[in-house]
This record gives structure tokens, C-alpha cells and sequence, in this order.
């Protein structure tokens, strides 16, 4: 039987990756399983973390470092950090208060929150713990296009700032852990706000054939491209982008941003780490539009690695979601708050004042 979440954090808790073993033990063998797990072997989803671990930082002495900070301009929002909290679906499995409890966390650790197509709570409740404005929304455009644009409508009505277009998983990866462990939504959990529309655009697995099954009939192309920009003044990023070629043909047809994102290792299993092709991304896009990475993050150090190599900011996944089932929005404010404090100690140790001074010179190159 899982644990109840912590009443009060417990002070040896001084990384992220502290907060897993005190997630695992409040959660179901299933949902953990949907949850932590990858697609296929899980070589990517390991990847993610070695690739950062093989990149090095060279450290600094006597910068002036008199009045920096980690202040960031995105969209026309301030955010203290460039942290968000990536989207990820039903987070009722993690904990009762769900993405409101996960909002509100992210709130008060004074990161922007991206709340899920497949939230497992209706977006009038995460808005509420929210400053207007932090809360995007991410979509997964559905079969039915009068559908999607009320989803949009939906998040702009909640106050979301920017949607983000995932258009790396037209189906799921094929997640054997997940499989192995029958995992099948619990009661009192489901996606609050695609529940009358049949299954979600984005199932496949266990026997399924999504070229020759039919299930890929009404995913979007590069010629929807106009359609996803024309749901919604707001700005809208494509995530999943993981090349140049991708990243530049985004970039010419008008999208606002991009996610440089592996979906977590949970779709393509060999897919090399997000951070991996961040470089070449950053190069071609030469600053067009803000470039956000997402998999893998685990340190204030990793943000900085990924700022040093083009990204804006990051996303991040799986730590909050620990942070949410151990202790809910408490843990997921304490897991931001771990990572801004690593970060400005690295900024510090690296010479960097604020995020502008963050170049590839902060890398070390042997």
C-alpha cells in the first residue's frame, strides 16, 4: 500500500534526486511504472542523463559578480528562473491535488507551470494557485479540428500564456515497462478534458500498428503547420523538434519558439539526448526564437550546460513530479527552489553575473 505524502519535508533532503525514493514509495508498482519508465529499452531515457554527466564546466575566479541573478524575459513575462515545469499528463497518479497542487508549487518556487492536454485536473483549478500569465498550455492536436481549437479556447479562458504543440508522439512510444505492469488509469483519475472524445490521438502499444491500423490517418503534417498557428494569438512552440532541418522549417513557417525535446526518452527509444543536438539546433536557428530544452534535467548545473549550448531555459519533468508525490505542492516549490539555488552557485563558480553572460566559454573544451 502506498504511503501517504509527507507532512513535512525531511532536511536530508538536499537534491532532487533525493525526492525519488520518497516518490516511489508513495505510488503505485503501476503508476510508477507510467510515470518513471521509457520507451523500449530505455536507452535514450539514460542517455539523457549520461550525455550532461560527459559535459564539463570551467570554472571562473574574480568575476564581478555585484547585483546578477537569474531574471528571465520570455514572451513577455518575467520569470525568476528560466525553469518551467514540463507538461506531463495525469498527475492525480503522483498525488490528490494533481496539476493544481503541481501549479501551485511551481507558483511559489517562482517557475512558469505547463499544464497537459492530458491533465487529470479541469484548468479552472490549476489556474487558481497560477499567477496569471505562468500557466502555458500544451496541446496535442486531436482527429477533430473543431475539437482542438476548444481546447485552445479552454486554456486561453484559463489565462495560459503560450501553447505548446507536442509533434513528436502522433502515437506512444512503445513503453514495455508500462505494459509489463498493466497499467490502466485508476479511479478518480482521467483526462478531465478529452474524456468525451474517445481514446487519446496519441495511443498505440501492446499489438497495435499505428502505419497500417489506421491510427496515424489524421496526424498533423508540415501542411497543418498555418491551421496550429491560426488556433490562437498567443505564442505557440513546437516541441519535440530534435534537428536542424525540423527546427528551421518550424522557424520559416512563423512559430513563436521551439522545445528541443526527446519527450523524456518516452516515445523513440535511440534517439540520441536532447542536450546532444542542442548545438547544431541553436546554430542554425541563430536566435530567431527562443530555444527551451527539455529531458534530463537533474541540477542546476544541467541548466546551465543547456543555457551555455543555446537553450533560453529548460524544462523539467520527472524531479517535480517526485517532488509532487512525496510532498505535494511543498516538494514540487522545494525541487524549483533546489535547482535555482544549484544554479546560481554554478553561475557563480563559472563567472557568469546573469543568464547573458552564459556563453560556451562557461564549457570547458579539454
Amino acid at each position: 500500500m502506498p504511503l501517504p505524502p509527507l507532512e513535512r519535508i525531511p532536511p536530508e533532503v538536499a537534491s532532487v534526486a533525493d525526492y525519488e525514493p520518497l516518490a516511489r514509495v508513495r505510488m503505485s508498482a503501476a503508476a510508477w511504472a507510467y510515470l518513471a519508465g521509457g520507451a523500449g529499452d530505455e536507452v535514450t531515457l539514460r542517455r539523457n542523463r549520461s550525455a550532461f554527466d560527459e559535459l564539463r564546466l570551467r570554472g571562473r575566479i574574480l568575476a564581478d559578480l555585484a547585483g546578477g541573478g537569474t531574471r528571465l524575459g520570455l514572451f513577455g513575462q518575467e520569470y525568476e528562473a528560466p525553469i518551467l515545469l514540463a507538461p506531463v499528463a495525469y498527475l492525480k497518479l503522483a498525488h490528490p491535488g494533481g496539476e493544481a497542487a503541481a501549479a501551485l508549487g511551481a507558483a511559489a518556487g517562482g517557475a512558469g507551470f505547463v499544464v497537459s492536454t492530458h491533465t487529470s485536473t479541469p484548468l479552472a483549478e490549476v489556474a487558481v494557485g497560477a499567477p496569471r500569465g505562468r500557466t502555458w498550455f500544451q496541446l496535442y492536436p486531436q482527429a477533430d479540428r473543431g475539437f482542438t481549437r476548444d481546447l485552445v479556447r479552454q486554456a486561453e479562458a484559463a489565462g495560459c500564456a503560450a501553447l505548446v504543440v507536442t509533434l513528436d508522439a502522433p502515437v506512444n512510444g512503445n513503453r514495455n515497462g508500462e505494459q509489463r505492469a498493466r497499467f490502466v488509469l485508476p479511479p478518480g483519475v482521467e483526462p478531465v478534458l478529452t474524456r468525451d472524445h474517445g481514446a487519446p490521438a496519441t495511443f498505440a502499444g501492446g499489438g497495435d500498428r499505428p502505419l497500417c491500423g489506421g491510427l496515424l490517418e489524421s496526424a498533423p503534417t508540415w501542411r497543418d503547420v498555418e491551421w496550429l498557428r491560426s488556433l490562437t494569438p498567443l505564442p505557440v512552440l513546437f516541441k519535440g523538434v530534435m534537428g536542424a532541418q525540423d527546427a528551421l522549417r518550424a522557424v520559416g513557417a512563423g512559430v513563436s519558439g521551439l522545445v528541443v525535446s526527446n519527450h523524456g526518452g518516452r516515445t523513440l527509444d535511440t534517439l540520441p539526448a536532447s542536450i546532444e543536438v542542442l548545438p547544431a539546433i541553436a546554430e542554425a536557428v541563430a536566435g530567431r526564437v527562443p530555444l527551451l530544452l527539455d529531458s534530463g534535467i537533474r541540477r542546476g548545473t544541467d541548466i546551465l550546460k543547456a543555457l551555455a549550448l543555446g537553450a533560453s531555459a529548460v524544462l523539467v519533468g520527472r524531479p517535480y513530479v517526485h517532488g509532487l508525490a512525496a510532498a505535494g505542492a511543498p516538494g514540487v516549490a522545494h525541487v524549483v527552489n533546489i535547482l535555482r539555488a544549484e544554479l546560481e552557485v554554478a553561475m557563480a563558480l563559472t563567472g557568469c553575473r546573469d543568464l547573458q553572460a552564459i556563453g560556451r566559454d562557461a564549457l570547458w573544451r579539454g
